[in-house]
Formats: C-alpha cells, structure tokens, sequence
C-alpha cells in the first residue's frame, strides 16, 4: 500500500468522531492530570500519615520547588537550542512551572493559603512578560512548560477562593505563546510530538477549548500507536502520523536501527530509555487527564502501555539484553515515569503488571524529572479515583 494512502487511512481513522476522542459536553475542573477526587484521597492519605503518600508528601515538601520564598526568573523571550545549549531561560521555565505545580499540590494538601498565592504569583510573573520561544527546541521547551502550567492552574482556579485577578492574563498567554508551538505537532522523535499534545490537550482544558482538545485528541491517538508496538500492528510499527518516513528503510532507521519488533517496544528504545519515558509518560499523562474528562483512552492504550512499561521496566530492573535488542546494549534510565501508568492500569484495571510494579515500588516516592513529571507516587500510588 502506498505511503500517501497509508497516512491517509492513519489520520481518517483518528479522526473519526467517537466517545473516546470527542470533547466533553462540559469540563470537569480541576482536570488536567489531577482530579478534586484523587487529590481528595491523597489529602487524606497525608493527614492519616499513610505511606507512601507521607512520604511522598515529605519529599515533595523538601524541594526547592515548594519554598515560599522562591523567586521566578521570567523573561519576555525563551531560547532553547537542541539539548537546551543555548539555554536562555529554559531552565528556568520549566522548573518555574514545576514550582507553580509544587506550590499548589502543597496548598491543596495543607489548606495553607500562602502556598496558593506563591503559585499566583509564579504565574503572574511569567503571563506578565512571556512573549515567545526561539532556536531550535522552541517546540518542546514550550511542550515541557506547558504541560506542567495548566495542572497548578487548574488546583488554583477552582480550589482557591482567594481570587486570582491576573487569571484571565494567563490563560491569554497559554493560548497566543505556548498553544501555536505546540498544536501543529512534530515529525521528530516521538517523544517530542506526545509531550506536544499533552500541553496542548491540558491547554484546551483550562481554556475549555472543544476544537483544541479534539484536534490534539487526534493527533495524539496517532502518534501513540506509532511510538509503541504491539504485534496487533502487523509485522512493522505504524507509520508516524507527519514527516517523511515511507518506507520500510526509512521506518527502522526511525527506529533507531531496530528490525525486529516485540510487544512494548518503543521508537526510541534503542535511543536511550530516558527519551522513551518522555513518551510513555506523556501517553500516561494525556490518557489519565482524558478520563478524568469523562472520554476515557485507557482502554484503547492499554494493551500497548502495558506492554511499554513492562518491557522496559524488565531491563531497567536489570534483565540481560538480549542481541537483537539494540545491537545487544540499552542505554538505562527510564526516571520517575511509571506511577500514573501503573496505577491506571492495575490499580483500577487490575491488570498484573509484575516487573512495572517491581520497578515502581522501588522507586518510591518517585520524585521529579526537573522537566514535566513531578511527584508521582504522592498523587497516582493506589489511588482509586
């Protein structure tokens, strides 16, 4: 079959309208990652000092990233090159963000109000200046950010009764500075382009966007498929939904040189692990926030998320490498990813998932990538909503 058709068919088929991808008749706040019900039970579990969800709490609360007296660093223009080299204010963005995310959890947890208007006047700081991204890595140093802005934002606008003025000023900037870098996605590695969607898919939410939220709906079904394999897909991976690769040629070297292809196995395998759990927990990320929206994509990924957090757990767990596997040696380090993934799939599927549950309880209280993924066993560990 030709590419052309084969693209096609790829994109008719996300497109087509079904519960599963459709936009909620009415957004449920707070709803991008965190539900009122989940962080309800994680409250309760920190009162009740019940691990590992004190823990967690106690790791959480250590980090720079909850201190009242952290000062944002925001700039009107952000340039990231490829590896963030330059880094004109990436670092800073992200981990602003990820302080903003902190500071609200933290509010949430406790009821203390300063911890509310610290991450108020994080984003204030940034929504008052932050005009654009530049150089290479534009697109996914504003994926990272963006992904992690719309959760603080969500516990702050409908848990705080304290007022937020400057609200309507930064949902201004995710929609004219963060939303066109990310909407149009990526024919890069596929961890780029699911980072992109999930911002824009947690976009659409605070912004109660409907044609925003379908169309990332869209584009990320797409690309989920083809990140992860499972043998459901024939003999070959998908074909990315966007870019070049046509042929069977151009798809292993995609594949970073991989041919032969197993349940799990992502497209960034045999690049490192750490790029590859970008992707698993953008996927995690994106499908926990569609449920929570009523429109649940779990059952659709679950077969092939399973497979990806198992297999890669197996070898981060210390497995040997079999030589058809990446030439025979894995570059480890899959980081804090597999909590969100894990309890979705076993906790509330009960599906068994031995090496991933190894892997994650060892890890626990998973922490922060000083990127997107931040505190993981506080918020997903066993929680049933």
């Amino acid at each position: 079959m030709a590419r052309s058709l084969c693209a096609l068919l790829v994109l008719l088929s996300a497109l087509v309208a079904t519960p599963a991808q459709a936009a909620p008749a009415v957004f449920a706040h707070p709803g991008v990652m965190v539900s009122r019900a989940q962080l309800d039970f994680v409250k309760g579990r920190v009162a009740a000092n019940a691990q590992p969800w004190k823990a967690a709490f106690d790791q959480m609360a250590a980090s720079p990233f909850a201190s009242l007296t952290r000062n944002p660093t925001p700039r009107a223009v952000v340039e990231c090159g490829s590896y963030s080299n330059p880094n004109i204010g990436c670092t800073d963005e992200r981990q602003d963000a990820l302080a903003a995310y902190t500071l609200a959890l933290r509010w949430y947890i406790t009821g203390d109000a300063r911890y509310a208007t610290k991450a108020i006047s994080i984003m204030d700081a940034w929504s008052a200046v932050l005009r654009d991204h530049t150089n290479s890595n534009a697109p996914l140093q504003s994926a990272w950010a963006a992904s992690t802005w719309p959760r603080a934002a969500e516990i702050i606008r409908y848990t705080y009764t304290g007022g937020w003025p400057n609200m309507q000023r930064f949902a201004t900037m995710l929609r004219d500075v963060y939303l066109p870098e990310v909407i149009n996605g990526s024919s890069s590695n596929g961890n780029w382009e699911l980072s992109m969607m999930e911002a824009a898919i947690g976009i659409a939410v605070f912004l109660e966007d409907k044609a925003v939220y379908d169309r990332a709906v869209a584009r990320f079904r797409a690309r989920a498929a083809a990140f992860l394999y499972v043998a459901a897909d024939g003999p070959q991976p998908k074909y990315p939904p966007v870019g070049s690769v046509d042929t069977y040629a151009e798809l292993v070297n995609f594949w970073h040189g991989q041919t032969t292809f197993v349940d799990g196995l992502s497209q960034e395998t045999c690049r490192d692990f750490t790029h590859t759990g970008y992707g698993i927990s953008a996927i995690s990320h994106v499908a926990e926030t569609s449920r929570i929206q009523g429109q649940d994509l779990y059952p659709e990924l679950a077969d092939r998320l399973r497979h990806a957090l198992g297999l890669h757990a197996k070898y981060q767990l210390g497995a040997a490498v079999p030589s058809w596997l990446c030439g025979g040696s894995l570059k480890l380090g899959l980081g804090p990813v597999t909590e969100v993934g894990f309890n979705a799939l076993n906790t509330r599927m009960g599906i068994a998932m031995t090496n991933t549950q190894t892997l994650t309880e060892r890890q626990r209280p998973a922490g922060t990538n000083y990127l997107f993924v931040a505190w993981e066993t506080l918020t997903h560990a066993r929680n049933p909503n």
